[in-house]
This record gives structure tokens, sequence and C-alpha cells, in this order.
């Protein structure tokens, strides 16, 4: 029976080798459940205008206050999307 005086040496890399693995695949799965916030943020979008729409043509007199709320309203849902989108840039490249 021959022993190998470096065998510790191959269990050590073989082991960092699956440790970047789990490091890797744990960054993936993050960065992807960080990404459902940008399907909220395209909902919002579409509620908004979709509210805009109604109520214009509802009452056609308030159109220019209506679209001013309206652009304030995407504003602020696009915010929250690009903040998702960042947060899983971090995940991924941190």
């Amino acid at each position: 029976m021959r022993v190998d005086n470096n065998s510790h040496l191959s269990v050590i890399c073989r082991s960092t080798h699956t440790h970047t693995h789990t490091i890797m695949d744990s960054k993936l799965i993050g960065a992807g459940l960080a990404t459902i916030g940008l399907v909220g943020s395209g909902v919002g979008v579409g509620v908004v205008f979709g509210a805009l729409l109604l109520s214009t043509a509802r009452n056609p007199g308030l159109r220019a206050e209506l679209f001013r709320l309206a652009i304030l309203g995407f504003a602020l849902t696009e915010a929250v999307g690009l903040l998702a989108l960042m947060m899983a840039f971090l995940i991924l490249f941190r």
C-alpha cells in the first residue's frame, strides 16, 4: 500500500473548490430572488398608467393634473425597481 505525502493538499484543494462553487451558486440564487422586485415594479407601472387612463376617461378636464400625478407615481415605482436591480448587482458582483 502506497501513501502519498501530498494527499492532505488534494483534500484541501477539493474542499476550497467546492466552497467556491457553493458561494457562487448562493450569489446566483440571491441575485435571482432580488430581481423579483423588478416584476413588482413592472406591475406597479402598469397599475399607475391604467389608473391614469381610467381616471382621464371619467374626467377629461383633469387630464393635466392627473398626468402630473401619474408621472410622480411612475418615478417612485421605478425607483423601487432600480433599487431591486442594484441589490441584485451588488449580490452578484461583490
